[in-house]
């Protein structure tokens, strides 16, 4: 049986971080499943740290924060060396649905993908498809990844990913501290790994404010596109 982590990066997410592990918690329960949880507390500075002590949470508490990046990647480190064969990123803001990781993990459970991409934008399934102008920022950062790599994603920002072992090593050596949804998907595509977009249902946040704000997306964007067009000289 495959060892299954579940990483969750968490910044200031005391009013949704209980709900989204009890979430899991029940669910495991429920229908039997074995999916471990590392909460990564970011430095929080509200009361995340104390709930995540009061309920038992697995934790690793970071001195300080680092950015949605290198929260990750401190996750791809621990399943890398806790020898985990699949590893999930996974929101704790309450916007993924813990139904659908037995979906996103199919793929690389029949060695079909080394990668897979829970996507808001494939077929009708999820509630929550953000603004239309993120959108659209969203469809230009694709078009440019599609450019670099030769393949067409459709959600680039979700941060509803699973990674195989080969990933979690890459990953936990290696992971961008800023934009790193995007980044890493197009240097997977123009490094030959098997990526795949699965359908997922995801709903808004239940608390908190995401970290690109509406008066940033033009920002972020052009951004995102230079660091793709940049990074992608390194990429093999």
């Amino acid at each position: 049986m495959k060892r299954i982590l579940i990483i969750i990066p968490a910044y200031n997410e005391e009013k949704s971080i209980l709900k989204t592990y009890q979430e899991i918690e029940n669910y495991n329960q429920k229908k039997n499943t074995k999916y471990d949880c590392i909460v990564i507390n970011d430095g929080s500075t509200d009361r995340t740290e104390k709930i995540l002590k009061d309920n038992k949470i697995p934790h690793i508490c970071l001195p300080t924060n680092l950015g949605i990046g290198g929260a990750v990647q401190t996750g791809y480190r621990y399943a890398m060396y806790n020898d985990y064969d699949i590893a999930i990123q996974y929101d704790g803001d309450g916007q993924h649905d813990v139904a659908y990781i037995k979906k996103i993990i199919e793929p690389i459970k029949n060695d079909r993908a080394d990668f897979v991409i829970g996507s808001r934008f494939v077929g009708d399934i999820s509630e929550f498809k953000t603004t239309k102008s993120r959108r659209i920022g969203i469809s230009i950062i694709s078009f440019i990844i599609k450019i670099v790599s030769g393949k067409k994603l459709f959600d680039i920002t979700s941060g509803f990913r699973a990674a195989n072992k080969k990933i979690i090593n890459i990953f936990a050596e290696n992971y961008p501290q800023e934009y790193p949804e995007p980044i890493t998907n197009a240097k997977l595509l123009k490094s030959k790994f098997r990526v795949e977009e699965v359908a997922v249902n995801m709903r808004e946040r239940s608390e908190g404010k995401s970290s690109i704000h509406t008066w940033k997306n033009a920002y972020y964007m052009i951004n995102v596109c230079l660091a793709i067009l940049i990074n992608s000289r390194r990429y093999k």
